[in-house]
């Protein structure tokens, strides 16, 4: 491939790397959204971030002239999908046996997924190897976003996915403790309540500037916050800013904003608060409040990491370990809301449920086992590397943990009759599984099968077939959309057809596949629907159980009624 500009280091492939995905993913690079991902994959680029982040703002400006179709030919010399580490044992540092305590802190603001599973085992695991305790906390200091549908989604996911918790609790539920906390902050002289336009906040950061407020006296910070407090300024007047060094290299810490006034009514706290932690504040006035031994959380908050001892430095409480892991992502099929939520507000998915999200309803309503979610996610342990694997690496372990266990049917998708000459009305018995002693269900065959419209047209005229399990037939003649055929003697025929009787049921099954394509962009088409027939004996499969239909694959029973029967298909 032929390029314009030269790169020579690891670390500036590195960066082109990162780069090049982000632009392509969102139209335009966003250095500080790429300077995480190249930390975490080199992290010694750390050492002089002024110098990493002027060569990512380059390459970015670079990027910016291609076009997406030249982006996208520049990705192809770089690998996005990382090799998954083996299963390995959590191993904590400065763990006392009995005494470790973390936290599941989600927010309340929408529906768990499969990057939740991937954290909340961890945050279980890393507790429950050294005989500790894990929290589930709400992370609920948006009251924009937040409500008790959310909170009840994202219980309900983790009593599937089996995972235990010591208790629940809400950061909220905490706000004088916060309260407390900011005015102990500004006493300090580290923190100040600033009135200046959001335009010039950020200005003043990029810039490296302070502004007049950052001068001002404790005692006019603490009326300034009183005034927040008390309604006399208004939502996007005010907000407290922690005092840190606007030239640092660190972005994260040119003054962040702490607290913000949101007047919105709050689902748990109502109209008591208007004055909001954000997440920096919250976290650390939560970790220290509950006992956090070991702080895990994903690697996009990396350069928060710095803001993070501070606040604990400055406030003299001990700060928990902390330990970094990278998010978990399924390829085309991405766990923001922010992309999500218009697909489920259109009306373009099922909804949260659809079996093509990687939402914890998703998951299950495609069949996926608990076991096997909790296998996958954690085969990836505490490493930083980048995870985006696409769906068949957590198919395959779904589909061999089904395998031993789940009943076979038959099942016939776009059925054509077969007429059977020679067939004389009888019951077969078959197995629900042949290896394991489950049961069986009984069949009635006569003169008259249906097998799938692909196979029949692999059928040549004389050619002798075995409906499997049933007879040996030849093909005599196609005639009025059917296939005529002659029972013929038992013996070894090489080629097995799958079939239904003339006992049937109707039956829809939905096959999920990539919600976006590889331009990023929704699949309109990505759930396919096949029709087709099922044994009657399918009509005894409870909701919710996933069965075998034999040659076909595995399947969820998602919904039965008059009409017929409906399957979500698994893998």
């Amino acid at each position: 491939m032929q390029q314009e500009h030269s790169m020579s280091s690891e670390l500036e492939l590195i960066i082109r790397k990162h780069v090049l995905k982000n632009a392509f993913d969102y139209g335009k690079a966003n250095p500080g959204s790429v300077v995480g991902k190249v930390i975490g994959e080199a992290p010694d680029s750390k050492a002089d971030m002024k110098k990493t982040m002027a060569t990512i703002i380059s390459e970015a400006t670079r990027v910016a002239k291609l076009s997406k179709s030249e982006i996208e030919k520049e990705m192809t010399q770089f690998t996005y999908v990382e090799k998954k580490e083996e299963k390995k044992t959590l191993e904590l540092p400065n763990a006392i046996e009995g005494k470790v305590v973390t936290r599941f802190p989600p927010e309340p603001s929408g529906y768990p997924h499969i990057g939740h599973a991937k954290a909340a085992w961890l945050d279980y695991e890393a507790a429950r190897v050294y005989g500790g305790k894990m929290i589930l906390r709400f992370d609920d200091t948006n009251p924009e976003k937040e409500s008790y549908q959310f909170v009840e989604a994202i219980k309900e996911g983790l009593t599937w996915l089996g995972i235990p918790f010591e208790k629940e609790t809400f950061t909220s539920d905490n706000m004088p403790k916060i309260y407390e906390t900011a005015v102990e902050l500004m006493k300090k002289e580290r923190a100040y309540v600033c009135t200046c336009s959001q335009e010039t906040i950020s200005k003043n950061r990029e810039d490296g500037t302070e502004c007049h407020c950052r001068n001002i006296s404790i005692q006019a910070n603490l009326e300034a916050w009183e005034k927040m407090i008390e309604g006399v300024s208004k939502e996007g007047e005010a907000i407290l800013r922690f005092k840190g060094d606007l030239k640092a290299l660190n972005t994260v810490m040119r003054d962040p904003a702490l607290a913000r006034i949101i007047d919105t009514k709050h689902y748990r706290q109502l109209a008591k608060y208007r004055v909001w932690p954000g997440y920096d504040l919250a976290v650390v006035v939560m970790d220290h409040l509950e006992g956090i031994t070991h702080s895990m959380r994903s690697k996009e908050y990396e350069l928060r990491d710095e803001l993070y001892s501070e606040l604990f430095a400055i406030l003299g409480w001990k700060r928990p370990e902390m330990i970094g892991f990278s998010r978990l992502a399924i390829k085309n099929a991405p766990i923001s809301k922010r992309l999500l939520l218009p697909l489920v507000k259109e009306g373009k998915v099922l909804g949260w449920d659809d079996p093509r999200l990687p939402t914890i309803k998703g998951l299950e309503r495609r069949g996926l086992l608990p076991k096997a979610v909790k296998e996958f996610v954690q085969s990836f342990g505490l490493s930083k590397v980048e995870s985006e694997p696409d769906w068949e690496a957590l198919l395959t372990l779904n589909r061999k943990m089904l395998d031993p266990e789940s009943k076979h049917f038959f099942f016939v998708p776009n059925p054509i009759e077969v007429e059977i000459d020679g067939a004389t009305d009888k019951e077969l018995e078959l197995k629900l599984h042949p290896k394991k002693e489950i049961g069986v269900r009984k069949i009635k065959v006569g003169n008259k099968a249906f097998v799938s419209q692909e196979d029949a047209k692999t059928i040549q005229i004389g050619e002798i077939f075995r409906l499997k399990d049933f007879c040996n037939v030849k093909l005599v003649e196609r005639k009025d959309g059917r296939l005529i055929t002659q029972i013929m003697p038992e013996g070894k025929v090489d080629k097995k057809l799958q079939w239904v009787g003339h006992e049937r049921e109707k039956c829809e099954v939905l096959k999920p596949k990539d919600l976006f394509n590889e331009s990023g962009e929704f699949d309109p088409n990505s759930l396919e629907k096949i029709e087709g027939i099922v044994e009657l004996a399918a009509k005894e499969i409870n909701m919710g159980e996933i069965v075998q239909f034999e040659r076909f694959g595995f399947c969820r029973l998602d919904k039965k009624n008059t009409a017929g029967l409906r399957f979500v298909f698994s893998c």
